[in-house]
């Protein structure tokens, strides 16, 4: 088959190597009809979460059932599905309390309580795609893909909607609806997300389904700042222009934002004084949105982080997160926990996920869109490949 193939940092090949088998009895064979590019994905192919060997890409995926393992009884060949990106068994103590990113059982070279992910040490359940530390499982970013555990993860599809219309589903909509979410909103609240990508718009919309009465988008990119205005229908902010913490403050009589999202994580863009500091304090990346996100909320406001952080980061601003009394919450969505009700969102049409998408290419393009979407160019928000 022809896949996506990781081999090193900004090194993506399209190439041909071995169909994927069924190598257990809940697993199942699927034929990839749709795939995409995440925002995640770029953090593996600039280096900020080491792979050593190489990977089959891509954790946004759905396409057609070719075959099940014996114990697989709620799937058959034929069925067309949208796979969940974390990968859970189902049964585990932590996949009982609905929390399938701390799965027992998918990840158990690495699994464990630490959260060590630096050290390769007590990372939580695998994902797609998504490096050695994560389970090591081939990603989806390919003509064909097993998945572990089909009986619990993949949910079928209604026929009369479009790949396009439900393949958010696998990820950016529940993780956009989980930064909403955990901010536990009583109606009426303002909202203010940080990065105008895929996952900070899918976290505007969310913000509108579940009650917020005022959402403001931030980011330094014309181009995005308009698709959140457009698809989000969401007030926006260019912070490369003006200071968006003081313009926030301005928009809420002083107080802040009632919720703060961090939807861009450890890749935020950095002056070459910043980067050196990283360099120094072995940190990679920087959390400096996270700091404005607690700068621009309102004493004991809520702060919710789905962008990704990858290490330790000197001088995190404790005091102020005690001087404020903020609640603060991240971490990877609960997909699972969330996929059946957000299903029936789009079904009824309550929610419009396709409109973020600004390129559609064969497989064989996806090293050339890697780069494009890396570089942010071509007003490059979302690309879905086609194998």
């Amino acid at each position: 088959m022809k896949a996506a193939v990781f081999h090193k940092m900004k090194d993506i090949q399209v190439e041909t190597i071995e169909d994927p088998k069924i190598e257990d009895a809940r697993d199942c064979i699927l034929r990839v009809t749709s795939t995409a590019i995440c925002g995640s994905d770029l953090h593996i192919y600039n280096g900020m979460v080491p792979q050593l060997r190489d990977m089959v890409m891509g954790h946004e995926f759905m396409g057609i059932v070719e075959e099940t393992g014996p114990n697989v009884k709620n799937l058959k060949k034929g069925d067309r599905v949208v796979v969940p990106f974390p990968i859970s068994c189902g049964t585990c103590h932590f996949c009982n309390m609905q929390l399938p990113t701390h799965c027992e059982n998918s990840n158990p070279d690495h699994y464990g309580p630490e959260g060590e992910i630096v050290m390769a040490k007590g990372a939580g359940a695998a994902l797609f795609g998504y490096t050695d530390i994560y389970g090591g499982y081939n990603g989806g970013q390919a003509e064909y893909v097993r998945v572990p555990y089909a009986d619990y993860g993949p949910r079928k599809v209604p026929d009369n909607l479009t790949d396009e219309q439900v393949l958010f589903l696998t990820d950016i909509f529940p993780t956009g609806w989980a930064a909403i979410d955990w901010a536990q909103l009583k109606g009426g609240e303002t909202v203010a997300v940080w990065g105008c990508g895929p996952v900070g718009i899918m976290a505007m919309k969310s913000a509108w389904l579940q009650g917020a009465k005022r959402v403001i988008g931030i980011d330094i990119q014309p181009y995005r700042l308009e698709m959140a205005r457009k698809s989000a229908n969401v007030e926006v902010i260019n912070a490369s222009e003006v200071d968006a913490v003081a313009m926030i403050r301005d928009m809420t009589g002083g107080y802040g934002a009632d919720v703060c999202v961090d939807a861009v994580g450890m890749e935020a863009d950095r002056t070459v004084l910043e980067k050196a500091m990283n360099v120094v304090q072995m940190e990679k990346g920087s959390m400096k949105v996270l700091e404005k996100c607690m700068d621009a909320v309102r004493r004991s406001g809520t702060v919710t982080v789905v962008g990704v952080y990858g290490s330790p980061y000197n001088n995190f601003p404790l005091y102020k997160w005690f001087d404020k009394g903020l609640t603060m919450r991240g971490g990877q969505a609960w997909v699972h926990r969330y996929i059946d009700h957000l299903i029936s969102l789009v079904k009824e049409n309550k929610v419009v996920l396709d409109d973020i998408i600004t390129h559609t290419v064969p497989l064989a393009d996806a090293s050339r869109m890697y780069d494009i979407f890396n570089k942010k160019e071509d007003n490059c928000v979302k690309v879905v490949l086609k194998p």
